[in-house]
Protein backbone atom coordinates (compact mmCIF):
# COMPACT_ATOMS: atom_id res chain seq x y z
CA UNK A 1 0.00 0.00 0.00
CA UNK A 2 2.83 2.38 0.87
CA UNK A 3 4.60 1.92 -2.47
CA UNK A 4 1.32 2.34 -4.36
CA UNK A 5 0.69 5.65 -2.64
CA UNK A 6 4.24 6.85 -3.24
CA UNK A 7 3.99 5.93 -6.93
CA UNK A 8 0.68 7.78 -7.22
CA UNK A 9 2.00 10.83 -5.36
CA UNK A 10 5.07 11.00 -7.58
CA UNK A 11 2.98 10.73 -10.75
CA UNK A 12 0.76 13.60 -9.53
CA UNK A 13 3.76 15.76 -8.66
CA UNK A 14 5.44 15.10 -12.00
CA UNK A 15 2.22 15.44 -14.00
CA UNK A 16 0.70 18.51 -12.35
CA UNK A 17 2.94 20.35 -9.92
CA UNK A 18 6.23 20.57 -11.80
CA UNK A 19 6.53 22.77 -14.88
CA UNK A 20 7.16 20.99 -18.16
CA UNK A 21 10.73 21.12 -19.42
CA UNK A 22 9.66 21.98 -22.98
CA UNK A 23 7.90 25.27 -22.22
CA UNK A 24 8.04 25.86 -18.45
CA UNK A 25 4.25 25.76 -18.06
CA UNK A 26 2.13 23.74 -15.68
CA UNK A 27 -1.10 22.12 -16.93
CA UNK A 28 -3.22 24.87 -15.36
CA UNK A 29 -1.21 27.50 -17.29
CA UNK A 30 -1.84 25.64 -20.53
CA UNK A 31 -5.56 25.37 -19.76
CA UNK A 32 -5.85 29.10 -19.08
CA UNK A 33 -3.94 30.07 -22.22
CA UNK A 34 -5.90 27.63 -24.37
CA UNK A 35 -9.23 28.72 -22.91
CA UNK A 36 -8.45 32.39 -23.48
CA UNK A 37 -7.32 31.67 -27.03
CA UNK A 38 -10.46 29.65 -27.78
CA UNK A 39 -12.61 32.39 -26.28
CA UNK A 40 -10.98 35.00 -28.50
CA UNK A 41 -9.40 36.90 -25.61
CA UNK A 42 -6.34 38.35 -27.30
CA UNK A 43 -4.49 41.63 -26.94
CA UNK A 44 -6.09 43.00 -30.10
CA UNK A 45 -9.64 42.48 -28.81
CA UNK A 46 -11.81 44.65 -26.62
CA UNK A 47 -11.51 44.49 -22.83
CA UNK A 48 -13.34 41.63 -21.13
CA UNK A 49 -13.67 40.76 -17.46
CA UNK A 50 -11.45 38.07 -16.03
CA UNK A 51 -14.52 36.32 -14.61
CA UNK A 52 -15.57 35.42 -18.15
CA UNK A 53 -12.21 33.79 -18.85
CA UNK A 54 -12.15 32.04 -15.48
CA UNK A 55 -15.69 30.73 -15.93
CA UNK A 56 -14.91 29.44 -19.38
CA UNK A 57 -11.72 27.71 -18.27
CA UNK A 58 -13.37 26.25 -15.17
CA UNK A 59 -16.40 25.04 -17.10
CA UNK A 60 -14.53 23.42 -19.96
CA UNK A 61 -11.02 22.49 -18.88
CA UNK A 62 -10.30 22.84 -15.14
CA UNK A 63 -13.20 21.84 -12.85
CA UNK A 64 -11.25 22.26 -9.60
CA UNK A 65 -12.47 25.67 -8.48
CA UNK A 66 -11.83 29.22 -9.53
CA UNK A 67 -9.17 30.22 -7.00
CA UNK A 68 -6.36 28.32 -8.71
CA UNK A 69 -7.35 29.81 -12.07
CA UNK A 70 -7.38 33.38 -10.71
CA UNK A 71 -4.02 32.75 -9.01
CA UNK A 72 -2.58 31.41 -12.25
CA UNK A 73 -3.81 34.39 -14.27
CA UNK A 74 -2.35 36.87 -11.77
CA UNK A 75 1.02 35.11 -11.62
CA UNK A 76 1.25 34.90 -15.42
CA UNK A 77 0.57 38.65 -15.68
CA UNK A 78 3.22 39.64 -13.12
CA UNK A 79 6.73 40.11 -14.42
CA UNK A 80 8.35 39.43 -11.05
CA UNK A 81 6.77 36.06 -10.25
Amino acid sequence: MKTSYINYAMSVIIGRALPDVRDGLKPVHRRVLYGMHEGGHTSEKKYSKSARSVGEVMGKYHPHGDQSIYDTMVRMAQEFS
